[in-house]
């Protein structure tokens, strides 16, 4: 079977991003890390070499809407960004509602009876994730 590119998938906080990648068959989500924030510069620096590494072919980025599908402040920073994105890469770049996705990730380590400590250092990749196996599951 052919390789084919990979989708990244990005959950994007204020002072986090989680990131996953997509298996080559496009089937499974696997987390990759959690990125700190510097700044932006840092912040693409560092995406741009996931992006290369795994030769990523479309990025999956979890827009936080509200129950109403409201932009929210939250919402609006992460679009914003998503048009850096735009500029930056010549990848296309889809929003996907992430639908509480790091409620969702914290509830199933809060199950899996995860410390609290060891809960922040992976919910946002987890966030990632469940937004990419998301959509991965939308488009078979």
């Amino acid at each position: 079977m052919e390789k084919t590119e990979r989708i990244l998938g990005l959950d994007i906080g204020d002072k986090r991003i989680g990131i996953a990648v997509s298996d080559e068959l496009r089937l499974t989500a696997q987390p990759v890390m959690t990125l700190e924030r510097q700044s932006l510069e840092k912040d693409c620096d560092a995406l741009n070499e996931i992006i290369q590494k795994y030769q990523i072919s479309k990025i999956v980025v979890g827009i936080p809407r509200s129950l109403s599908m409201k932009i929210t402040p939250q919402t609006q920073k992460v679009l914003d960004l998503v048009e850096t994105f735009k500029q930056k890469w010549s990848l296309p770049i889809e929003e996907w509602n992430e639908w509480y996705s790091t409620r969702s990730a914290r509830n199933v380590l809060i199950e899996a009876d995860m410390s609290r400590k060891k809960r922040k250092q992976v919910i946002d990749k987890l966030a990632a994730v469940l937004i990419l196996q998301g959509y991965l599951d939308s488009h078979p």
